[in-house]
């Protein structure tokens, strides 16, 4: 072959489309990485309802994506070691996290020390259940119904305590909202752990709480524990006897809690979409809906546009609840 015919012969092999290079990122795998577990987080301990709920997910989760779903227990301070953590992780869908929304819409506002931002370094997937707060009274409070709790209280200023798992925490918010609101005086009784919470309150060392929906449907089974109304936008499926605290004349605790799986931020499109359809499909199978109602909480699937507005509205509501309590971050 003569050096002319080579130069036209390997012209020819580089204007070929077979080999043709390619962008590096068209040759990274797709999702789901064929033999790569996913890591579920949850940012309590097992045993919990956010736990339980996780681990119904992730089984019901895997053969739809088909690769292991491994929920990963990361405890403490209130979700946010967890959502730390999260916010490092490679954005491939492998890494994800089953919260309450409250994770980015509530702690960024009473956590000082908080290390990520609640916008910036997340990716809403999918809502997939939500369950009100409810507030509930020991059985040695003479009270059935919110008005009768409010008189009783009246008459025994500084008498009543109520319960949370810290200052900032929801039950020790609307502790303060439901105090200023009604004219009421109660000592705040902060726990560290839900256990320690759940049997001081069934003894009646202490006498309110504004429990999860979970929590207050266990309560309330122990017999000793009365619920009075939700902490929600409007009544409650769970509880549809329950009126809403703001029926009862006590303004801005209108706020649902929301739980779902988040990512870090920059996963594809793609990724979150497949991620998102196939929890939509776990949470219509009547196991899932009938295992999370019986746990206190209420099947509700969202798209990740969705989900991410209900952040964004549950963040603007906890501003302005906390503004009006002069809540200063800790």
């Amino acid at each position: 072959m003569t050096r002319m015919h080579r130069r036209r012969f390997v012209a020819g092999l580089v204007a070929s489309p077979l080999v043709v290079a390619r962008p590096v990122a068209a040759q990274t795998p797709g999702f789901p990485v064929p033999g790569k577990p996913i890591r579920l987080m949850v940012g309590y301990p097992a045993g919990g309802g956010t736990d339980v709920q996780a681990r119904l997910i992730g089984q019901m989760l895997s053969p739809l994506l088909g690769v292991p779903v491994v929920v990963e227990n990361r405890p403490g301070a209130g979700t946010m070691i967890a959502a730390t953590e999260l916010a490092k992780a490679e954005p491939d869908g492998h890494t994800l996290m089953y919260t309450p929304a409250s994770t980015l819409a509530q702690l960024p506002h009473t956590v000082l020390a908080i290390k990520y931002d609640p916008f910036r370094d997340f990716t809403p997937v999918a809502q997939c259940a939500l369950g009100p707060t409810v507030l509930a009274v020991h059985k040695s409070i003479p009270s059935s119904t919110m008005q009768e709790f409010v008189a009783y209280a009246r008459k025994h200023k500084g008498e009543l305590n109520y319960v949370s798992q810290g200052a900032g925490t929801s039950a020790h918010v609307f502790g303060q909202m439901l105090g200023r609101q009604a004219g009421i005086e109660m000592v705040h009784v902060p726990y560290k752990g839900a256990n320690d919470v759940a049997k001081d309150f069934i003894a009646g060392r202490v006498h309110l709480q504004f429990a999860s929906s979970s929590a207050a449907m266990a309560l309330a089974r122990t017999g000793q524990i009365g619920l009075l109304a939700v902490v929600a936008p409007k009544r409650s499926a769970l509880f549809p006897d329950l009126p809403t605290m703001t029926e009862l004349g006590v303004a801005g605790m209108d706020l649902d809690t929301a739980l779902g799986v988040i990512g870090p931020a920059g996963i594809p499109a793609a990724t979150v979409s497949r991620i998102a359809e196939s929890l939509r499909t776990v949470t219509q199978t009547p196991k899932v809906q009938d295992d999370f109602r019986h746990g206190g909480v209420e099947v509700q699937w969202s798209d990740p546009a969705e989900f991410s507005r209900t952040i964004r509205e549950s963040h603007a509501g906890w501003g302005r609840m906390l503004a009006a309590i002069g809540y200063q971050r800790q």
